[in-house]
């Protein structure tokens, strides 16, 4: 998937469990964009710091982490602010959403997910801001 610039629209897929982490990267890379996962909260500030992402697919509950509280460390950089968030999990408190809306968070997908649902909210994510800008 292009940008408006005609580059393929990075994404950063954050997942602690290795199988989740390649079946998205599966589906992302197939539908045509780049995909850069990792599986931990300081891989992900490494990861920004080396290119800045399209879109950032994160799980709410990492090992030794929260995903909530890295959307928000990585909103704190600049050039991320704008950048959409598709929180991923199997959580299934009951704010789970309004937190996950609260720390940046654009999109909630529960796991276990289905990859068309996923590929529509990355679309509908990295579409938006290009419709604002123009």
């Amino acid at each position: 998937m292009k940008d408006v610039n005609g580059s393929r629209i990075a994404i950063l897929a954050i997942d602690d469990e290795a199988e989740v982490l390649s079946r998205i990267t599966a589906i992302v890379e197939e539908a045509g964009y780049d995909c850069c996962g990792v599986r931990d909260a300081q891989s992900a500030h490494e990861a920004v710091r080396h290119a800045t992402p399209g879109l950032i697919i994160v799980d709410v509950n990492l090992a030794g982490h929260s995903g909530l509280t890295l959307c928000e460390q990585l909103k704190q950089q600049a050039g991320i602010r704008e950048i959409p968030v598709l929180f991923l999990s199997s959580a299934q408190g009951p704010d789970i959403i309004r937190r996950s809306h609260a720390t940046g968070g654009a999109y909630y997908l529960r796991k276990p997910f289905d990859a068309t649902v996923l590929l529509q909210l990355i679309e509908k994510a990295c579409l938006v801001p290009h419709l604002a800008g123009a």
